[in-house]
């Protein structure tokens, strides 16, 4: 497998799931601005959406979108269990999460990402993303990870996404939960072994 991924971005929730599940698979950086990967391919005729990530599977079919590829990956390996057995009700837990995720958190960080945003759009995205972040922050339940005591995919999402509070200029101190489930999960030697190597490519650029 291929797995198309941009330093800092979405792409490191299916990095980890990948690497937790202990799946093989080639990483490709694509340099977000350019649509072109490392070795120069145009990642437009690759992914026509043009955002990462996108999982290039043995067969040659391209899998992309977080929850979409998150799944996939750990089905590939039921043991693992970072994704509760289909047609249980912490299935649909776990897509809920998921759901929640990309729609609420991610989506909600996407317009401080971008230089043309205007101030009242940014000053909008930063709250609605306070109200979503003391939302979790209540309802995060007593376990260490989303799903209770099992690490899943959707936690790989989470850490992702409320990472990018940091870069952003979220202040995290209304949310010691959050902070402390951060600190809690970058402490997995597959969340770190994701993370530095990205962050290698990175100082490539």
């Amino acid at each position: 497998m291929k797995l198309y991924f941009s330093p800092g971005a979405c792409s490191l929730a299916p990095h980890i799931a990948l690497r937790e599940a202990g799946l093989d698979f080639e990483p490709v950086k694509v340099d977000i601005k350019s649509k072109k990967t490392t070795n120069g391919e145009d990642y437009l005729q690759i992914n026509s959406k043009g955002y990462v990530p996108a999982l290039r599977l043995d067969d040659g079919k391209l899998l992309t979108e977080v929850p979409a590829v998150l799944q996939y990956i750990a089905d590939r390996k039921p043991e693992t269990r970072l994704a509760p057995p289909n047609g249980t009700f912490d299935r649909y837990r776990l897509q809920e999460w998921l759901g929640f995720t990309s729609s609420e958190i991610h989506k909600s960080f996407s317009p401080l990402f971008r230089p043309d945003a205007s101030d009242d759009v940014k000053n909008f995205a930063r709250a609605n993303l306070a109200k979503r972040l003391t939302w979790l922050e209540q309802n995060f339940g007593k376990g260490p990870y989303l799903m209770g005591q099992q690490f899943t995919v959707a936690d790989a999402y989470l850490f992702t996404v409320t990472g990018w509070g940091r870069f952003t200029g979220i202040d995290m101190a209304p949310y010691p939960t959050i902070a402390a489930y951060q600190k809690r999960v970058l402490e997995r030697p597959a969340v770190r072994a994701a993370l530095d190597y990205e962050k290698a490519q990175n100082a490539k650029a």
